[in-house]
């Protein structure tokens, strides 16, 4: 064959690869209000940046009459590109091909680009939408789940990893998405569930159907398994583009920096209004964000999960932050369960990535009751603990208002190697708060004279003692009693300041976090 003969082959292979499972099966994949395969990889990459690999691999089996069914690509498009100009690895599972039922040679792509992003040390983001194991194949899909689990666990912590759910994911295909960083689901079109509706009813008798079972709202508010949801996939595809703009490429490497045009001293006097004068009423915890970091720009993380506490993206003069702040505006900012797992991973996931973190307090403690203790409370927050006590990254924590009990110790503060520690003015850091205090203090003297007369009096002395922040400041425990309205200068200035901070832990294999 001339050169000619086989460029013009090269062509038709290449087209017959790009039509994944034809135009019927496209066809029907739009109607579902999908995207195929390589429509989702055109709209996260920058324009003609992708280059792929492996568009001619074809599956080797042979059973169930396979051998005469085999497609270019075999349901998976593989390789790399760019995100504003940054190297990334992709994998986009392709419905249309066999349902996008993973096979030993779909397997293999995965792999590849997953070793190949470790060597360059480049993120992986996965696509996916699949049917599931490729039942013809057996343990050889199951063996191609295994090598894909083996690798998102070595890679974790050296790469960021970031998975897209854009139509069913279930059975084993669940574990790859939960053991990398990030998860992101299209609402309406996309679950995800370890055994479907079917098995469900068979075996507990239960009615739900795939969206309630396993859909993106169910994971975004119940479970937490998904960090975000999105309307449609134009949206999810945007969400990995601004994920990746806080985030380095490795854990080698530091967060992108951005320029901005908003003023590092810029003064705002409006903060000192948004604490009420009464302790106990709520507040947005979020107007003291916006207001402070750049351009008021933040990515929030897990939004619908633990809603007590708030974590996500933003930047102080152009560097990336990671913030993790109390919600006095639900169940008071309590830390329970939710929230200390939520929060617990995310500050894990910024150390290992060199972001620095953000701490706003304001908590009144752990949410008590047997609900909690029962659940494990004691190990659960015990992880918010251990994440924070851990971290290298620079810490900067702010006490806006309450810091109670054990929860003042959790969130950040200088005995969990805080590196530096402010407080507002209305910062009250104590055992509890003062009426619950008064009560243990002076049990008997009000037993013999319960007058509410005396229990007011006592309440203001020992809110007098306890509700400000200069006892703390005293000891050294708060480095500084700031005005709200220079917080972000100060912020900025104490970020500038850590920029060379070099912290190590003792040497391990690795420490036993109470999972």
């Amino acid at each position: 064959m001339s050169m000619h003969d086989n460029l013009k082959k090269l062509q038709e292979m290449r087209q017959k690869a790009l039509e994944g499972g034809g135009k019927a099966r496209i066809d029907k994949q739009h109607e579902k209000g999908k995207l195929t395969a390589r429509e989702r990889i055109d709209l996260l990459l920058d324009k003609d940046s992708f280059e792929e690999f492996d568009a001619f691999v074809t599956h080797r089996c042979q059973d169930f009459d396979m051998d005469k069914k085999k497609i270019l690509g075999d349901g998976v498009v593989t390789g790399y590109g760019t995100i504003d100009g940054r190297l990334v690895y992709v994998f986009s599972q392709d419905f249309t091909v066999f349902g996008g039922s993973l096979s030993e040679t779909f397997a293999n792509k995965i792999c590849k680009i997953m070793d190949m992003a470790m060597k360059m040390g480049a993120p992986v983001i996965g696509l996916n939408d699949s049917g599931g194991a490729r039942i013809q194949e057996g343990i050889m899909s199951l063996a191609g789940y295994a090598e894909i689990f083996q690798r998102n666990v070595e890679a974790s912590g050296v790469i960021p990893q970031i998975s897209a759910i854009l139509g069913p994911c279930a059975g084993g295909a669940v574990y790859s998405p939960a053991l990398t960083d990030f998860i992101i689901m299209t609402e309406l079109t996309s679950y995800m569930f370890i055994t479907g509706p079917k098995v469900v009813k068979t075996v507990t008798n239960e009615n739900v159907n795939e969206e309630q079972l396993g859909g993106a709202m169910v994971h975004a508010s119940k479970s937490g398994v998904a960090q975000f949801s999105a309307e449609n996939e134009e949206e999810a595809l945007g969400i990995i583009r601004k994920l990746l703009s806080y985030i380095p490429q490795n854990n080698l490497e530091e967060p992108p920096l951005f320029s901005t045009n908003d003023p590092i001293n810029r003064i705002d006097e409006e903060l000192a209004d948004i604490i009420p004068d009464a302790s106990n009423q709520p507040y947005d915890m979020k107007d003291i964000i916006y207001r402070i970091v750049d351009d008021e720009e933040f990515l929030e993380v897990s939004r619908h999960f633990a809603p007590n506490i708030i974590t996500g993206y933003a930047r102080f003069n152009g560097r990336s932050v990671g913030i993790v702040a109390n919600q006095p505006n639900y169940l008071a900012g309590v830390l329970d369960i939710n929230a200390s797992k939520k929060a617990a991973r995310f500050v894990r996931f910024c150390d290992a990535f060199n972001i620095p973190i953000l701490t706003l307090v304001d908590v009144p403690g752990f949410l008590p009751g047997t609900a909690q203790e029962y659940r494990g409370i004691i190990s659960e927050g015990a992880k918010l603990i251990y994440a924070y006590a851990e971290a290298t990254v620079p810490k900067v924590t702010l006490i806006t208002r309450k810091a109670y009990g054990g929860a003042y110790d959790v969130m950040s503060s200088k005995h969990l190697r805080g590196d530096v520690n402010y407080a507002w003015p209305t910062a009250e850091i104590a055992v509890m708060g003062a009426e619950g205090a008064v009560q243990i203090l002076y049990q008997k003297e009000l037993e013999n004279n319960p007058s509410d007369e005396r229990m007011k009096e006592l309440i203001e002395e020992y809110t007098e003692k306890f509700s400000n922040p200069f006892i703390a400041a005293s000891l050294g425990f708060i480095d500084d009693v700031i005005e709200p309205k220079n917080t972000r200068f100060r912020i900025i200035r104490a970020f500038e300041s850590l920029v060379t901070k070099k912290l190590t832990n003792p040497l391990k294999k690795h420490g036993n976090i109470p999972l």
